[in-house]
């Protein structure tokens, strides 16, 4: 199993020391060729538990009191933090909700692809460019060497998503986490760039998909777990026997709103 998530709590401690539990009792799976939709409202836990793969939450002030989230076979929880930064972006990638958040608006586009690369690869510095020029025209951004010497606010909200989605799957990793990749896109746009993050997904790789969309699920999921109030509420291996049959009065609720949409 590429992924399992252990038993796992996520809680936050303020400054006072009162302590706000985000994720309680979660138990989730990912093998490689596998696209795990997780879906719940604003506040369920869902972006708490798929940044703690990583450990990308700040620490303090979050913490964990109990469970273990295993990276074939071993807990990332646990891992020393040189050992962490070398898989993260290497073994696993992640897509950020908000490109303009999460790339730096001092260096160009090109720059930061390269960075990158030269973390984790050993390679020259022309060879990353290449790399990095070569995944610019893999999702889908025209005229990839004009647009490696812009700056991230000189590109529209869906090239900057795009220069994210290529950042977090050129260098193959085991596993990308995608946390609400689409939230800011209009429709065309969002449809694009679901396309390219299902074509650009290798069989061997796992994707974690943090969404409140439904639509969304079921266009890429390929099994779905369901969260509120920070605990898992639904899970599923088979998304459209899901969407016809949902079994939590919670789960009913979201199926209903997403046709009525539909229907709108």
């Amino acid at each position: 199993m590429l992924l399992e998530v252990k038993d796992l709590d996520v809680s936050f401690r303020n400054d006072e020391g009162e302590v706000t539990q985000a994720a309680v009792d979660v138990n989730l799976t990912l093998d490689r060729g596998e696209i795990l939709g997780i879906v719940g409202e604003s506040g369920s836990g869902k972006s708490s538990v798929s940044m703690s793969v990583a450990r990308l939450l700040p620490s303090p002030p979050a913490f964990y009191p109990k469970g273990q989230i295993l990276l074939d076979g071993v807990d990332t929880l646990t891992m020393p933090l040189p050992e962490l930064r070398k898989i993260r972006g290497k073994r696993i990638g992640v897509i950020f909700q908000d490109p303009m958040g999460s790339l730096s608006p001092l260096h160009r586009i090109g720059d930061q692809l390269v960075e990158t690369i030269l973390l984790h690869e050993k390679m020259t510095k022309a060879a990353a460019r290449a790399m990095a020029l070569e995944w610019l025209g893999k999702v889908g951004i025209p005229d990839p060497l004009v647009r490696a010497r812009a700056y991230p606010h000189e590109l529209s909200g869906g090239m900057q998503q795009r220069v994210m989605i290529a950042m977090g799957l050129m260098l193959g990793p085991d596993l990308i986490i995608a946390d609400e990749p689409t939230t800011a896109l209009d429709v065309t746009i969002q449809a694009q760039v679901l396309r390219l993050m299902k074509e650009l997904h290798a069989a061997n790789s796992g994707v974690l998909l943090i969404t409140h969309d439904l639509g969304v699920v079921s266009q890429m999921a390929t099994k779905l777990a369901v969260m509120k109030n920070g605990r898992v509420i639904e899970n599923s291996n088979d998304p459209s026997a899901f969407f016809n049959e949902p079994t939590h009065p919670y789960s009913k609720s979201l199926v209903a709103e997403a046709k009525k949409m539909e229907l709108e």
